[in-house]
């Protein structure tokens, strides 16, 4: 019998009844921390990893809240992707239709009409920022009695340049609501969004994943390895084929990701292809068939890759090196996820190596780098124009910007007493 229950945390026997149903037997520490918190009405800032548990642990307070249909959109969750809001709204209809409540999804790249008449009259809607733009600008829907606001991978709206559409919406939803952000970081422009969204949030950082007290970077296993260019498809089927799990390969550009995937197909390596040139039907096709493991090799772009949320990949593989460490971290952590083992391989060609050796180095992989006998980085060089100091003309004095203000944490507000 676990420590803490669901019903501990305030979940009603009927929603309690449902996650019995999924298997669902003890809260993760993300939901374990939220729940209480969100329950008593309080704004709040978390930040939590992808894989940690962070959709029951804001679905879950919510539907307890909206507690009886009302024939109205009344919470409503922000997305960066369509594959993300669909795959949130497949975790939050069974446990809000145990209360009685519908639910509905919103995303771009099919037609408004019918996720306007769904969305119009759900209690609970789950939604990408452009599509939910269009929905209320065209008045399709009236997001006036939001009570509820969430912004899941708050990081990830940041990175796909969705944060401009989030602060538009806000002018479409009461000032007075609940409102949560969810986001692998909380710094920079993050914590200036979150510090507009919310008033006196609470602050709750969840370290790792779910379900272990054995760290990720245990967990985890990096390595590094150096590639010819046309030894690279050669290279990847090796990697993989003996491989039993789930496997998730990235390509940096929809292009490559389409030809490797006709290359290893027609080298005998069943593969599909995931990216944004394809319709949305086969996306989702193409996810579930991933999802239920008729797929065992995925080959996708970053941003088609963000709404996949499995703890069935072992092995992720970067064909190409990702360009940013926070991008490296975002691929790796689709793996090794509720308490399980998993791996990441990076191949690295010959002109990569300082790019990528660098990127090693400031996350901490540099002993994965050199056990993989790749050579010390060559530090970058930093190039100056004739009128900086570096030739020995002093800049003009420029005024610095003010940094941003980390999430505050603030006292238990309670619904309907909300300070500003």
């Amino acid at each position: 019998m676990p420590d803490v229950t669901f019903a501990d945390l305030g979940v009603s026997d009927a929603v309690c009844e449902v996650l019995d149903e999924k298997g669902f037997v003890a809260p993760f520490p993300v939901q374990e921390s939220v729940i209480p918190e969100a329950l008593e009405g309080r704004d709040l800032t978390v930040r939590a990893p992808t894989g940690s548990g962070k959709t029951l642990a804001f679905a879950l307070p919510t539907v307890e809240f909206l507690h009886e249909p009302h024939g109205y959109p009344g919470a409503l969750v922000l997305a960066p992707t369509r594959e993300l809001a669909v795959q949130i709204t497949e975790e939050i209809t069974p446990l809000a239709a145990a209360l009685g409540l519908k639910t509905a999804v919103a995303y771009g790249g099919v037609p408004l009409d019918r996720q306007a008449k769904k969305a119009a009259v759900a209690d609970f809607v789950v939604a990408t920022p452009g599509r939910l733009l269009d929905l209320m600008r065209q008045k399709l829907v009236d997001m006036s009695k939001i009570e509820v606001l969430i912004l899941d991978e708050a990081d990830r709206m940041l990175d796909m340049g969705f944060i401009p559409q989030v602060e538009a919406i806000l002018k479409f939803v009461p000032a007075e609501r609940q409102t949560m952000l969810f986001s692998a970081t909380l710094d920079g422009e993050i914590a200036r969004l979150a510090n507009k969204m919310t008033k006196s949030p609470g602050l709750i950082e969840t370290e790792d994943d779910p379900g272990t007290d054995v760290a990720l970077s245990e967990r985890l296993e990096q390595t590094f390895v150096l590639v010819e260019p046309s030894e690279r498809t050669e290279t990847l089927i090796d990697i993989v084929k003996d491989e039993q799990d789930l496997v998730l390969v990235f390509c940096r550009t929809k292009r490559g990701a389409a030809k490797l995937t006709e290359r290893i197909n027609k080298m005998g390596m069943p593969a599909k292809e995931l990216h944004g040139d394809l319709s949305q039907a086969v996306r989702e096709k193409t996810l579930k068939s991933f999802t239920e493991g008729k797929t065992r090799v995925l080959i996708a772009t970053d941003v088609a890759s963000r709404g996949i949320d499995l703890d069935d990949i072992g092995l992720v593989v970067n064909f190409d090196p990702p360009d940013e460490p926070d991008t490296y971290t975002h691929r790796v952590g689709r793996t090794a996820r509720a308490g399980r083992t998993g791996r990441a391989i990076t191949m690295v060609l010959p002109d990569q190596v300082d790019e990528v050796g660098r990127m090693a180095k400031r996350l901490g992989q540099y002993d994965a780098w050199k056990a993989a006998g790749l050579r010390d980085a060559l530090p970058k060089v930093m190039y100056a124009s004739r009128g900086s100091r570096a030739f020995g003309k002093p800049t003009a004095k420029r005024e610095s910007a003010p940094a941003a203000e980390s999430p505050r944490a603030g006292s238990r507000v309670k619904r309907g007493t909300r300070t500003g």
